[in-house]
């Protein structure tokens, strides 16, 4: 089964047609496929059977509670970096003492909250906050559970942006010294050490930077497990998706040709890091966000005009930079394709949203079949790191999401109102 292909000339997530999508909920929207995540967590979870593991899927990738609720379903456990996202997991039937909390600046509520609920475990980024912590977890007469980060100092060839494994990012403690740091963590007596943590960036396609990453820490966690008896060793995620060849007509599947495109796999992944972490004898927790869901999604949009200048076309439609950020951001590429198949050869243009900024395009200068008014798009590979980065900029009003299982059309939030735009605000 295709996730997003087209049927008789219609673009169709699962057994739906996507014109259906957008005359029923409007555009602009966002639509998921279950069978895609689903697919996508099995497959993870079956190259990672020699290990006792556990995966965490990263919330901040996508929190619609409908996305959180297959994932529970499925057996995953989660990577919060907030107590809002916690408090998602636990709307969405997830459990707290499945859940990591990550993170840069938790505050003392974040933290209080964390512990009521019983989190897994605390991924401390720094010694300020393995004390805030501590004095936190007193005050509750509890011990808070805690890893601590380290950095490897791997360079994991992605976006500046994205990159967390190196000595200059602001994430975890350098892996120099660490083994000082979990001497300081024993030494506090309201934490519990369980375990180690990294994670050394997103979007990564090589299998190379994983297994340095693990080859670098392996001796660090065995070093630490002799002396503190940890439970687990956190590896992260980063298992990057491949943005341009999300779509293509033929046979296969959708995943099966990426598996013929990108370098990193699930298969190539586990066969990168199986060498240094199996020997290890500990639990393996897998931090993954946009490999499950990036894939999934695709946001919808009307093309509103066509404007011809003497320099370029621009194709304006509904969907602006408020609603997916990326390209905008760290100009992050997604492939585009109208919900009707076209023989017609494609013509460069700049594809472009309503918002009152230059930055404001989805693409530039990219060959793009003929568009006319009332056209409809698909901008794919939309599932991770787009609604929720989008924002009410230009009182745009947020997007409704769509849960596609099969034939089933479930909507997992409704589109936002005029009225609830100001929800909360009053005059002066």
């Amino acid at each position: 089964m295709h996730s997003f292909s087209y049927v008789d000339g219609s673009l169709h997530c699962e057994d739906v047609d996507l014109e259906k999508i957008a005359a029923e909920f409007g555009t602009p929207a966002y639509v998921y496929s279950a069978g895609t995540i689903r697919g996508n967590y099995q497959r993870l979870d079956a190259a990672l059977a020699p290990l006792d593991h556990l995966i965490c899927y990263a919330v901040k990738a996508n929190s619609n509670l409908a996305v959180l609720s297959l994932l529970a379903r499925l057996g995953s456990g989660f990577d919060i970096v907030s107590g809002g996202e916690l408090f998602r997991v636990l709307k969405a039937g997830g459990q707290a003492g499945r859940c990591t909390f990550a993170g840069v600046g938790k505050t003392r509520e974040e933290i209080a909250y964390a512990l009521r609920e019983g989190v897994f475990s605390f991924n401390v980024e720094s010694e300020s906050e393995l004390e805030r912590i501590n004095s936190v977890a007193g005050e509750l007469r509890l011990r808070a559970p805690i890893a601590i980060r380290v950095n490897p100092d791997v360079d994991p060839k992605t976006h500046k942006f994205i990159s967390t494994g190196k000595s200059q990012n602001k994430f975890g403690i350098g892996i120099d010294r660490a083994a000082a740091v979990y001497e300081k963590a024993a030494s506090l007596p309201h934490l519990k050490i369980r375990g180690v943590q990294t994670h050394i960036g997103s979007q990564i396609l090589d299998p190379g930077p994983f297994a340095e990453a693990s080859q670098k820490l392996a001796a660090l966690v065995a070093e630490l497990h002799a002396k503190f008896g940890l439970e687990f060793f956190d590896f992260g995620g980063g298992i990057g998706i491949v943005y341009d060849q999300a779509l293509r007509s033929g046979t296969g599947t959708w995943w099966e040709r990426e598996e013929n495109a990108s370098r990193i796999t699930p298969a190539a992944y586990a066969k990168a890091i199986l060498p240094a972490l199996r020997p290890l004898g500990l639990k393996i927790l897998f931090e993954p966000g946009r490999f499950l869901v990036g894939n999934a999604g695709a946001l919808l949009a009307t093309v509103q005009y066509v404007k011809q200048t003497p320099a370029k076309t621009f194709t304006i439609v509904d969907a602006g930079m408020n609603d997916l950020i990326r390209p905008a951001l760290y100009e992050g590429w997604h492939e585009i394709v109208p919900l009707r198949e076209t023989p017609a050869a494609p013509v460069p243009m700049d594809l472009v949203g309503p918002v009152c900024e230059s930055g404001d395009f989805f693409a530039q200068d990219r060959p793009l079949p003929p568009l006319a008014q009332g056209d409809r798009i698909a901008v794919l590979s939309s599932g991770a790191y787009g609604f929720v980065m989008s924002s009410n900029y230009n009182s745009r009003p947020l997007l409704p999401e769509i849960l596609i299982d099969g034939k089933k059309i479930h909507l997992a939030r409704k589109r936002q109102s005029l009225e609830d735009l100001i929800a909360g605000e009053s005059p002066a």
